[in-house]
């Protein structure tokens, strides 16, 4: 098969990683595979397989003015429409809203063309303004399908645009997670013969990781062993070093910065912590859990419902209920029966998400839609293969 995957970069991100995974799965598999960008190939953060055709637009970056923005997009349809004219894929496969929308703008009249549209957050926490929102809501019927990661993900997009199919495939999990740079060792943030809750993610308000700091405030005390290490860049970082000393944690809380090799750290740690007040689906989340550490989550919009057992491989507690985050954590840190039971049911999601079966839900929906276009497309009194006319 020939498949052209379109998102804007391939930086750092949860969108990209499925870009990257997908993309080195199918190759490895033989499949001729595309990955086009809009932004410049010199931000890649993921590697690619050796057999992935490689394409940056290089048409990113923001608009000075409404008529700028204008133009601009336009230049981004024609490029795109040129390259799908050029390679001729049999499916095209974009990533997030505006590459979507760019999709079905670009792919119109394109009849031989499977069209796959795929939301990778829960929309209504990231708005994207009025004439992406307005665009998103009238071209989604363009494309065969628009794939959610989520059931609440999906009942948004059927009830606010005009996609006409919205099947749910979930994120895969590279198990084991690939170790790239930078690198952090975990042994020389964490000291000998400690315990430590760990927690993944950009230091962003909505991961509220300064309503984390002051939970475990409260559970220093009364767990002394522990620590907490919370891996992660961003523009919080210096609110919540100030928080950290204002709670007088120094020396029990760790922001090392940005590991690429969270699987050390999955393998030194002792239990996993997402407390967002939203998601899309914390691939952070998910593998944790796939690499056999217990969970404990904020049961937020969305994602975290769809990846923890709650009370078999771990937690889900009330958004906005700082006590029963507390009283989840305080259970499994003092537990460590508990955290066994729940450690030896995580592993489970290793095949649950992994890319063997998530690939394989891409792949039957790519045939459906082909089988679907080529019955659409069928001339009438030509045999459907089965001896019948259609």
């Amino acid at each position: 098969m020939r498949i052209f995957l379109f998102t804007h970069g391939m930086a750092g991100g949860g969108a990209e990683r499925t870009v990257a995974t997908l993309a080195n799965h199918w190759a490895d598999r033989g499949w001729d595979v595309t990955v086009a960008t809009l932004a410049p190939q010199s931000e890649d953060f993921y590697s690619l397989h050796r057999g992935v055709r490689r394409i940056a637009l290089d048409l990113a970056g923001d608009s000075g003015s409404s008529l700028d923005a204008v133009l601009r997009n336009l230049q981004r349809i024609r490029a795109l429409r040129r390259l799908l004219e050029h390679l001729r894929p049999d499916v095209a496969l974009a990533m997030m809203s505006t590459p979507n929308v760019l999709l079905a703008l670009a792919s119109r009249g394109m009849s031989w063309l499977v069209r796959v549209g795929s939301e990778r957050c829960y929309p209504p926490h990231a708005p994207l303004g009025r004439a992406w929102t307005r665009a998103r809501r009238l071209v989604y019927g363009r494309l065969d399908a628009v794939v959610a990661l989520t059931d609440e993900c999906g009942r948004w997009i059927a009830a606010h645009t005009s996609a006409r199919s919205v099947p749910v495939i979930p994120n895969a999990v590279t198990f084991p997670l690939p170790c790239v740079a930078p690198w952090i060792v975990p042994d020389e943030i964490i000291a000998p013969g400690r315990r430590t809750l760990l927690a993944v993610g950009r230091l962003d308000p909505v991961k509220n990781l300064g309503g984390l700091l002051a939970v475990f405030a409260r559970l220093s005390d009364r767990h002394p062993d522990w620590d907490l290490v919370i891996l992660g860049e961003g523009p919080q970082r210096s609110a919540l070093q100030i928080a950290i000393r204002a709670l007088r944690l120094e020396g029990r809380v760790a922001l090392p910065g940005i590991a690429g090799n969270v699987a050390d750290w999955h393998a030194r740690c002792d239990l996993y912590v997402l407390t967002s007040h939203s998601e899309g689906f914390p691939n952070a989340l998910a593998e944790a859990l796939c690499h056999g550490l217990p969970v404990v989550s904020v049961d937020c919009d969305t994602g975290p419902r769809d990846i923890i057992r709650h009370g078999i491989d771990g937690l889900l507690v009330a958004p906005g209920d700082p006590d029963a985050l507390e009283q989840a954590l305080d259970a499994l840190m003092g537990n460590s029966a508990l955290r066994q039971q729940f450690a030896s049911h995580a592993a489970d999601a290793r095949q649950r998400f992994s890319i063997e079966r998530v690939a394989r839900m891409w792949e039957e929906l790519f045939n459906q839609l082909e089988d679907a276009g080529k019955s659409s497309r069928r001339p009438v009194g030509v045999t459907d293969g089965r001896g019948s006319l259609s």
